[in-house]
């Protein structure tokens, strides 16, 4: 099991590896919130969102949760853990540069992705 601090340090220098012109017009920034969150429009109680890009009265922002990154990725080696963060700190970015430029792309994919595994879960696969 990973701490708050130790995934927030692991956040921070993976975020410093990324071109900082990726985070052009992210207002809020990305914040590691202590929360666990699941999707609810999911369907099943398994789902976990450890990540989510926003873009709302507030302006546009990453969050992602600690308490679901721990629950999934909380038995990982260390190494396992960075390169899954890594791979998720590019998605939100990626949802973000898609915004941007008015772009659903990996929205869609994402919803696809969720209507798959409801199907699965519904054993209809």
């Amino acid at each position: 099991m990973f701490t708050f601090d130790e995934i927030g340090n692991m956040l921070d220098e993976i975020m410093a590896e990324f071109p900082q012109e990726l985070f052009a017009e992210l207002n809020g920034g990305v914040n590691l919130l202590p929360s666990l969150k699941m999707n609810e429009d999911a369907g099943v109680d398994d789902l976990y969102v450890m990540g989510e890009y926003c873009h709302d009265a507030m302006g546009r922002y990453i969050n992602l949760y600690y308490g679901s990154i721990s629950t999934v990725c909380g038995s990982y080696a260390p190494s396992h853990l960075r390169e899954r963060l890594r791979r998720l700190v590019s998605h939100e970015l990626t949802h973000h540069i898609e915004s941007l430029a008015g772009e659903r792309t990996l929205e869609i994919k994402d919803e696809e992705q969720i209507e798959r595994f409801r199907e699965q879960s519904r054993g209809e696969w």
